[in-house]
């Protein structure tokens, strides 16, 4: 749903997934998309993590997933998202992930967009790669700090949704979320102000202790937290 959630997770499936070409892809790299596009389109396989910038006007031959981790903001944008897959005769799939609260939005396609889908049962013995994430996130403060990006993008997000009667932002759980996310800890919005979330445990580490791997921008960080102090 967001650009931060898209630099977040390609990072994430880049460093998790290995035989795999893995690109991703948001409005606002502006410059780089019409490269990035090109080569993906060129590639004999692989993943592309995007925003809905993808979604329509494009052509990529032999999609056979579509999978989408948000649902979209709006109806229609859910059948372009849909259709970059299956085009010209070919067979392919769509998925879309929906929490318990949320299957409401079955029927909304079904009637707003005469959209049918089937449920697919979860899949058996799937690896949690969250710890190795946590791990990441404690070796290099850039995917620390993208993470927590990408929570916060994610929750205004949802927040401003269309159909905002099914995805209630009230009803979220973001114990969870955060731990889907794999954060070390919870960071300060408005959203959760007041908020408790007995079911995270943040990290004991002091996340300012940790570093980027890059070491320009750490000596950067280093010389603002002099200036700081």
């Amino acid at each position: 749903s967001t650009c931060a959630c898209v630099e977040y997770y390609g990072k994430a499936l880049e460093s998790l997934i290995k035989q795999v070409k893995i690109m991703s892809i948001h409005g606002k790299m502006k410059n780089k998309r019409n490269k990035i596009f090109t080569e993906f389109r060129k590639l004999p396989g692989g993943i592309l993590v995007c925003t809905d910038v993808m979604a329509r006007g494009i052509d990529i031959p032999e999609v056979h997933w579509v999978l989408q981790y948000d649902p979209p903001s709006s109806a229609s944008a859910f059948v372009h998202r849909c259709g970059r897959t299956a085009r010209i005769g070919n067979v392919g799939s769509a998925l879309v992930f929906l929490l318990p609260m949320e299957e409401s939005y079955v029927n909304f396609l079904s009637i707003n967009q005469k959209c049918p889908m089937q449920e697919m049962k979860p899949q058996a013995n799937v690896l949690d790669l969250l710890p190795k994430l946590k791990s990441m996130a404690l070796a290099d403060r850039a995917v620390f700090e993208k993470g927590m990006k990408a929570f916060v993008s994610y929750v205004q997000a949802y927040a401003k949704h269309e159909c905002n009667l099914i995805f209630r932002i009230k009803d979220l759980d973001f114990a969870s979320l955060a731990k889907g996310f794999a954060l070390l800890k919870m960071p300060k919005m408005p959203e959760l102000r007041g908020k408790c979330f007995p079911d995270f445990t943040p990290v004991t580490v002091n996340t300012d202790s940790i570093s980027f791997k890059d070491k320009n921008r750490e000596k950067q960080r280093q010389k603002q937290l002099e200036q700081q102090r």
